[in-house]
């Protein structure tokens, strides 16, 4: 069982404290332009009122202004053709790099040397940083017992507080990939496995099961993103070479192993190259190596994307991304995120993305929200003669976060986010109503679409080293 532990706003009446300042600073502007023209009054007041009803309202979990602003710069951006991609055969600089936020980003082939196997590196020629992906095995601990569970979990604590002392590690995720079907990878592997011996009623009965295991099983696919800056170290590599195997360093000094999770190996650039092309085209996802291997990075992209303000249009279909809206106040399971897990009828991508805040920025926070939570409770209690019960609970939580941080925990930046692809738009409903019953399905844990920013959101499920919660 984990309490989580959610910052509110540091503010007053769902303004947040910046909103406030904002707020008396154009409220103090009214007044002295009132001085000389008292009649602007009748305009600038309403004016004024009206902006911080809205910044003070909420919708789908965010301030209403910022929803309203939100959606006037995406039909800007829709009527300037910014939200439109399409692939250009072109002999320019970067035609054929992948769309929106992956932009930046390139596949490099390297060789680990632990291993002596290759391994991809995705590198941001923006930031410099480098992404190492680690596929993992799958499984689950609902079958173990309670006390390998919490182990597990303090070993996976261990490893969040390792990063947050490593300037080099910028951001963190796990993504679980469930493609409905199991394809000719399945046919291939147990081609592979067959005793040529093997009586012919069982072989009978293993092309049967291969015919149809397609149609009835999921493929599950985890695996964790490391982004790394190589410049941060104390000796910064001075070439391309150098700042790969800086990368695989840093990653490799996670240790995973006690956390409950199965490490099945680096991901190869074939492996990143399957990945990313299957988000955008589902049917391929269980097609053979051979066919990944010549596809260059640009190639793994789709051909034409268009990004809607709940929807993002691709090559093989429709994905629809919700981002975490509100974790539930009370304590909750370890198995709470088991229906967003389930199988269905479509593709499902879920992304935990963590940034471990350094201990002084924890620090910060913590005691921040702790005023906070005081002073609403404070400023309650002289308007209505006492506190509310939940402001209350909220400092009640922000020192007992600070204990546990005091204790040697750390403060976790991280959110939730979940992408789901229907093959055809024909489908997209029955998408969309699956996910709504996977999240409503975990009892407390509040998901909204992803607004606006569909193919970010859908671009940050993949291991391209974009994560919303990286600061620059």
């Amino acid at each position: 069982m984990v309490e989580p532990f959610r910052a509110r706003n540091s503010g007053f009446g769902g303004l947040s404290k910046g909103a406030i300042i904002i707020a008396a600073m154009v409220l103090t502007a009214d007044g002295l332009i009132a001085t000389q023209a008292p009649l602007t009054l009748l305009v600038t007041l309403p004016a004024t009122g009206a902006v911080i009803a809205l910044a003070a309202a909420r919708r789908h979990g965010m301030s209403a202004l910022a929803y309203y602003w939100a959606r006037l710069a995406w039909r800007r951006a829709s009527r300037a053709e910014a939200t439109s991609y399409r692939r250009l055969l072109l002999p320019h600089p970067y035609a054929l790099d992948l769309p929106g936020v992956g932009a930046s980003t390139t596949l490099i082939k390297a060789h680990d040397p632990t291993s002596g196997k290759p391994v991809g590196v995705v590198h941001d020629r923006a930031t410099g940083y480098m992404t190492v992906t680690t596929l993992l095995a799958p499984g689950g601990s609902l079958m173990a017992p309670t006390g390998a569970v919490q182990s597990s979990l303090r070993t996976w604590s261990s490893v969040l507080d390792s990063m947050s002392t490593d300037d080099q590690i910028k951001a963190a995720s796990v993504t679980i990939q469930i493609t409905p079907g199991a394809g000719e990878a399945l046919g291939d592997d147990v081609k592979a496995r067959q005793d040529p011996h093997a009586p012919q009623l069982a072989k009978k009965v293993l092309r049967e099961l291969v015919r149809t295991t397609p149609h009835a099983t999921a493929s599950v696919a985890p695996w964790m993103s490391v982004t790394v800056d190589p410049s941060a170290s104390a000796n910064p590599p001075t070439d391309l070479a150098e700042q790969v195997a800086e990368a695989l360093k840093v990653a490799d000094s996670l240790d995973l192993s006690g956390t409950g999770t199965d490490i099945e190996r680096r991901a190869t650039d074939i492996d990143l190259r399957r990945l990313v092309r299957s988000a955008y085209d589902p049917a391929v996802f269980n097609a053979r190596d051979k066919d990944f291997a010549d596809l260059s990075w640009g190639e793994c992209g789709p051909q034409a994307a268009d990004d809607g303000w709940e929807e993002y249009a691709h090559d093989g279909g429709v994905s629809v991304s919700w981002v975490l809206r509100e974790m539930p106040r009370r304590t909750i399971a370890y198995s709470v995120l088991l229906p967003l897990l389930a199988p269905g009828r479509f593709q499902r991508r879920i992304t935990l993305a963590y940034r471990v805040l350094d201990p002084i920025e924890g620090e910060a926070v913590l005691e921040r929200e702790i005023s906070a939570a005081r002073d609403r409770a404070r400023a309650t209690a002289e308007v209505k003669g006492r506190a509310k019960w939940s402001q209350k609970a909220d400092a009640q939580r922000a020192e007992r976060a600070a204990a546990q941080m005091a204790g040697g925990a750390q403060v976790v930046d991280w959110t939730l986010m979940v992408t789901v692809t229907a093959r055809s738009t024909a489908e997209l409903p029955a998408a969309r109503q699956e996910l709504e019953r996977a999240v409503k399905a975990t009892r407390g844990i509040r998901m909204r679409p992803a607004f606006g920013a569909q193919a970010a959101i859908f671009a940050a499920g993949l291991p391209l080293g974009y994560s919303p919660l990286m600061k620059d």
